[in-house]
């Protein structure tokens, strides 16, 4: 089982920015595929981004050309860097390992509001 540790999360304006980092306690972390999802209240949970390698990436079309995935093998961590926040962005949330294995972080609230 693999454990991810998520951070950064916090409450800012509308047009503010986060970054999200998750820790996986995991070897051979550059092989996994990590993902970013988000639960807001009362809604399904959603992909929000993905990474395989720096060139393998995915982005919901809610967030594409405000936020940007990335990770860092050395420390087996992975980011999401949130510019020009919205309060639709409000939500939990929760990294999570796609392949080789399935895994969820416990999440981090994101909130956005004036």
């Amino acid at each position: 089982q693999v454990q991810l540790v998520e951070s950064g999360g916090g409450l800012v304006q509308p047009g503010e920015s986060l970054r999200l980092s998750c820790v996986a306690s995991v070897s051979a972390f550059s092989i996994y595929h990590m993902a970013w999802f988000r639960q807001a209240p009362g809604k399904q949970r959603e992909l929000v981004a993905s990474i395989r390698t720096a060139d393998r990436l995915t982005y919901s079309d809610s967030v594409k050309g405000r936020f940007t995935i990335s990770r860092d093998n050395a420390r087996n961590t992975v980011y999401l860097q949130m510019n020009s926040l919205k309060p639709d962005d409000t939500a939990v949330y929760y990294c999570k390992t796609l392949w080789p294995q399935s895994s969820w972080g416990q999440g981090t609230q994101v909130t956005v509001s004036p």
